[in-house]
């Protein structure tokens, strides 16, 4: 059997212009993505995975249409990609996860970098969101790497997201005091700082009758990149009126009863 070199020839030069016409009309479709998506205002590290999985996708298209026109099984060839795309899949389970928790806080956006939050445990500034894990940095200046599957399946408190915040204080006073009078000094000390907004306004009122106190709520509101300096200077300044006025802050209390054993 004679081997036909021209047609080996013109198919191989076939196969040659299929894949580079492909990969020009690729490069063509994944710019013009990545154009469409930075119109979006999309997140540039999603953006970039949306990119890469575009482009794979499309080469792997390529490649199965360039095997098929050179005669190669390409059914056989999609189980070879399958059962490896499932064993890589089953190994990196966990990786799998990050990514995809990753994807959804990118896209969902229940925090973004510089907000304050709470999850998976831990609290603190976010410093940086990548596919697989999002840094914080806590009060206390530590890194906390969480990984993305676990930030994304836990409830996150988001401190910074809304423009005001609530102050709750207990101030304890003792039974014997006039509570009015309490009442009436902690309004003037609210009133005072010109940090507290005046809608909603500030509240004071009797919250329980504890065992050893007469407890007041204080509820004041504030901006909230205000809420930890008033914080520390409506404490101090409780302390301090309130001691001029008299007003005792009691300690607990018990009274023990020995019975005489005659």
């Amino acid at each position: 059997m004679q081997f036909d070199w021209i047609s080996y020839a013109v198919k191989a030069v076939g196969v040659i212009l299929v894949l580079w016409i492909g990969f020009m009309v690729i490069r063509a479709i994944v710019k013009r993505i990545d154009k469409m998506l930075s119109k979006h205002d999309m997140d540039p590290a999603l953006r970039g995975f949306a990119v890469t999985i575009a482009r794979i996708g499309l080469k792997v298209m390529l490649t199965i249409s360039v095997l098929d026109m050179v005669g190669v099984g390409v059914s056989s060839f999609a189980a070879l990609i399958a059962a490896v795309g499932f064993a890589i899949g089953f190994a990196l389970q966990g990786s799998l996860s990050n990514l995809a928790g990753g994807v959804m806080i990118l896209i969902f956006k229940p925090f973004t970098v510089n907000e304050f939050i709470q999850g998976a445990g831990h609290t603190g500034k976010v410093k940086e969101i990548q596919l697989f894990q999002t840094h914080l940095l806590s009060p206390d200046g530590k890194r906390i790497i969480i990984p993305n599957g676990e930030l994304s399946n836990s409830s996150v408190v988001n401190y910074t997201r809304e423009a005001t915040r609530r102050i709750d204080f207990v101030i304890g006073i003792d039974y014997g005091d006039d509570l009015l009078k309490a009442q009436g000094v902690i309004l003037d000390i609210l009133k005072k700082e010109e940090r507290i907004l005046k809608e909603p306004a500030p509240f004071v009122g009797l919250l329980e009758l504890g065992d050893s106190s007469v407890n007041l709520a204080v509820r004041p509101w504030v901006q909230t990149e205000e809420y930890w300096p008033v914080y520390f200077t409506l404490m101090q300044a409780f302390k301090l009126e309130l001691d001029v006025a008299g007003i005792q802050f009691p300690y607990p209390q018990m009274d023990v009863t020995v019975k005489n054993p005659e």
